[in-house]
């Protein structure tokens, strides 16, 4: 593989993480781009790459598992009456050119592939930045047009007939070990805690806490801050924005939806007010 389909991000001179743009994967898996490993300034690894538990968890990158019926996500499609289903309809994320790239990021036009037609065109800006000797932060925005000449509209198994799987958006796959992560959230009560309160809600920020790193997502506008978030901790650890999370999000011709997260990527266990405080300098203009 080439330096130019696997560029890798920098934070004060350390790498951070490797950008994948045309991996070789098989069409179940949805192709797209990916990064991994992401790692903390310590360097501790906090993706995985197709897991045994779900060979389609490609890292950190977004993920879409019902574009008009298209799988964006990889696997098999949920099919409202007869469950998970294997089905010959995977869509793939071509990588089509950096108009900027750098050490600290990227600026990436993709093209999202079905059935031979193009369904979306995506500009994706990716950055990182240092924010103290230990924790770096990852911001990530998509913007994805409708270029087809009548209406699109993204959908999730949860839409589609599977209570509590609304996933599908920015997508983060965590490091698994061998105590599930902690989870909470920017609220302060008891319900902003455990998989069972966050997993669905929307909150500012999120944070997932492993053994020795901590995740902080943020929704960086408002827009996606009215994105409930997609948990995962106790069958692996996973964060997510939902996209579509009781209904199908329509994109008419010509239209363009837009979302960023910015990620908080510390070595350590951050408690609440360690975490908010990073977000707050990590999001800052």
């Amino acid at each position: 593989m080439t330096a130019h389909e696997a560029p890798v991000l920098k934070v004060a001179g350390r790498p951070v993480a490797r950008y994948v743009t045309r991996p070789a994967l098989p069409d179940r898996l949805s192709p797209r781009p990916y990064l991994h490993p992401v790692t903390t300034l310590a360097g501790t690894a906090v993706t995985e790459l197709s897991p045994a538990d779900h060979a389609h968890h490609l890292g950190v990158g977004v993920a879409v598992p019902d574009v008009e019926g298209h799988n964006f996500w990889g696997g098999r499609t949920f099919v409202r009456d007869r469950g998970p289903t294997e089905l010959a309809n995977h869509g793939a994320q071509r990588h089509a050119g950096f108009p900027l790239r750098d050490p600290g990021g990227f600026v990436e036009e993709l093209r999202w592939m079905a059935a031979g037609a193009e369904l979306l065109h995506e500009r994706r800006t990716v950055k990182v930045t240092e924010l103290t000797d230990t924790a770096w932060a990852l911001d990530f925005a998509f913007s994805l047009t409708n270029v087809t000449s009548g209406p699109l509209s993204i959908g999730s198994p949860a839409t589609n007939g599977r209570p509590g799987a609304a996933y599908g958006g920015f997508f983060w796959r965590a490091r698994k070990e061998e105590a599930a992560p902690e989870v909470f959230s920017a609220d302060a009560d008891a319900d902003g805690e455990g998989e069972s309160r966050v997993h669905g809600r929307r909150a500012d920020w999120l944070a997932l806490a492993g053994a020795t790193w901590t995740l902080v997502f943020a929704g960086a506008t408002e827009r996606t801050r009215r994105d409930p978030w997609f948990v995962r901790t106790a069958e692996y650890p996973g964060v997510g924005s939902s996209l579509a999370h009781t209904e199908r999000l329509p994109i008419p011709s010509g239209d363009t939806l837009e979302r960023r997260i910015v990620t908080v990527v510390a070595d350590g266990r951050l408690d609440r007010d360690a975490a908010a405080a990073l977000v707050r300098k990590a999001v800052s203009p």
